[in-house]
């Protein structure tokens, strides 16, 4: 393979890599993922540093030819199912690397993937706010209350990601937007307890999976790639917390 074919290879690879990581995967699988199909396309040596923000791969080969790349990470979404497709790849790669051109498909082919659609996603943050705020002891009356500020919620998240909000900024206005549905329902007689409302909303905002994975880097040994996940995360929460306390101390029940 020529120095040309081998920096595409790692940039298609590095593509997989960031996938996985903006997806949810934990740094240790990225990590991995990344080495074994290097590793498979005939590196002898790989070394990858990766943390939340940023992956940087440097590779060598038998005949000692040398390359590094890098990659910014910005944005993420969770997306299990494209986790997935990428181990698929990996695995596929490991046991008989495709051409360039093959792999290079395969991976335009899991970006191009399209999620649940946005009608259906709407539906699902009515559903679970509601599901979630009838299970911590509110009236069905909060839950319907619960079901239309989840509506509100993923209207603002959409809104706010378009805009390229930054996730901290746009975990307040969320917060803000959804604590002021919950009041001005409340007023207008449907729901009873704007904090049972709100409980139910809120489980949609915590970073569960950020905080799982970066504690999952720290038991694996990637230690400052847990502790940078878990300083977001726990910022994340904070602002949740400061945009609903903020309607709160404004609207008192």
């Amino acid at each position: 393979m020529t120095r040309d074919e081998l920096e595409h290879v790692l940039a298609a690879v590095l593509d997989v890599g960031e996938m996985m990581l903006t997806s949810g995967a934990e740094v240790n699988r990225v990590e991995n993922t990344i080495k074994r199909m290097m590793q498979a396309y005939g590196c002898n040596r790989v070394d990858v540093f990766t943390i939340p923000s940023n992956i940087v791969v440097s590779v060598q080969t038998m005949e000692e030819v040398v390359l590094t790349q890098t990659r910014r990470i910005a944005n993420y979404e969770t997306d299990m199912y494209k986790i997935e497709r990428c181990n698929a790849l990996s695995r596929r790669v490991c046991a008989e690397p495709p051409t360039l051109q093959e792999l290079k498909n395969v991976v335009d082919q899991i970006k191009q993937e399209k999620g649940y659609s946005s009608l259906t996603k709407l539906i699902t943050y009515g559903v679970i706010s509601a599901a979630f705020s009838v299970f911590f002891g509110g009236s069905w009356s909060d839950g319907v209350a619960a079901f239309v500020c989840g509506l509100l919620l993923y209207v603002s998240a959409e809104a706010c990601g378009r805009l390229k909000v930054q996730r901290i900024i746009l975990n307040i206005v969320c917060s803000v937007l959804v604590g002021l549905g919950a009041v001005l329902l409340t007023s207008l007689g449907i729901g009873q307890s704007v904090d049972k409302i709100i409980i139910g909303n809120i489980m949609l905002l915590i970073p569960g999976i950020a905080l799982t994975t970066s504690v999952r880097d720290m038991i694996s040994g990637d230690t400052v790639s847990g502790m940078l996940g878990l300083c977001e995360a726990l910022i994340r929460a904070l602002a949740i917390a400061a945009g609903f306390a903020l309607v709160l101390w404004q609207f008192p029940v």
